[in-house]
C-alpha cells in the first residue's frame, strides 16, 4: 500500500478533561485491573499513548486512562486520530481489544522470562498476572506431573514426599509473600543474604548445611 495517509502521526499531550471516553465500550474495567495497570505505569511510565480523535472521543485507551486519573495525572499522551468514519472509530474500539485475545503465549519460554525476571528482584505482580497463574506458569508440566504425583504421601503427616522432577524455584528466584521474602539460594552466601534482607537487619538467623 503506498498511500501512507492512514498513518496516525501525531502525538500530542492532552489534559485528562479533554478526552471523552466512549460510553457504549463494550470493554469493562474493573477497579483490579485498573490498579495493575496504574501499576505498571508508575513502575514503566505512560509509554502507550491513548488513541483519540480531534473531538477528544476515546478510540483506544481507556483502562490507561482511568490508570492516569487513579494515579493524579493532569495530562496523558494522546495520538490523534482523525482518519476513521463514525463507523470506522466504533468497529475499531472492538477490534483494539478482540485482535490482541488472539494471540497465545509460549508457556516455556514466558516460565524462562518469568524466572529471570524473578531472579533479578523484579515485582512480577507488575506484569499483570494473578499469584495463581504465576504459579502455574512458572512451574511447567513434566512427565513426572500426572494425577497423583503432587507429592502425597497416603495420610502419613510424617512422610516427607519426593521433590518434584522440574521444581517451581530456581536458584536466584525471590518471592515476595506478602510481608515476607523468600530467596531460592545459598544461606551462607552473604551476597544472597544481602539481597535478601533488602537492607534490614536480621534479629536471628538459623541456617543448617549438609555434610
Amino acid at each position: 500500500m503506498s498511500d501512507l495517509s492512514f498513518i496516525a502521526d501525531r502525538l500530542e499531550r492532552r489534559p485528562i478533561g479533554w478526552l471523552r471516553p466512549f460510553a457504549r465500550n463494550p470493554r469493562v474495567h474493573d477497579p483490579e485491573q485498573v490498579a495493575r495497570i496504574a501499576g505498571s505505569m508508575a513502575e514503566f511510565g505512560f509509554v502507550v499513548p491513548i488513541l483519540a480523535d480531534g473531538q477528544g472521543n476515546v478510540i483506544a485507551g481507556h483502562g490507561r486512562l482511568l490508570a492516569a486519573e487513579r494515579l493524579g495525572l493532569t495530562e496523558v499522551p494522546v495520538v490523534m486520530v482523525d482518519h476513521l468514519s463514525e463507523t470506522q472509530r466504533r468497529a475499531y474500539i472492538i477490534a483494539d481489544n478482540q485482535l490482541t485475545l488472539s494471540s497465545r503465549w509460549d508457556d516455556e519460554v514466558l516460565a524462562g522470562l518469568l524466572h529471570e525476571l524473578n531472579g533479578e528482584s523484579f515485582d512480577l505482580d507488575l506484569l499483570g498476572f494473578s499469584t495463581e497463574q504465576l504459579d502455574d506458569l512458572m512451574a511447567p508440566l513434566g512427565d513426572d506431573d500426572e494425577p497423583g504425583s503432587s507429592g502425597a504421601t497416603d495420610g502419613d503427616e510424617d512422610a516427607v514426599p519426593e521433590p518434584p522432577a522440574q521444581p517451581v524455584s530456581r536458584v536466584g528466584d525471590l518471592w515476595h509473600l506478602g510481608e515476607h521474602r523468600l530467596l531460592c539460594g545459598d544461606s551462607t552466601d552473604p551476597a544472597a543474604v544481602a539481597r535478601l534482607m533488602a537492607g534490614d537487619e536480621a534479629a536471628l538467623l538459623f541456617t543448617v548445611t549438609s555434610s
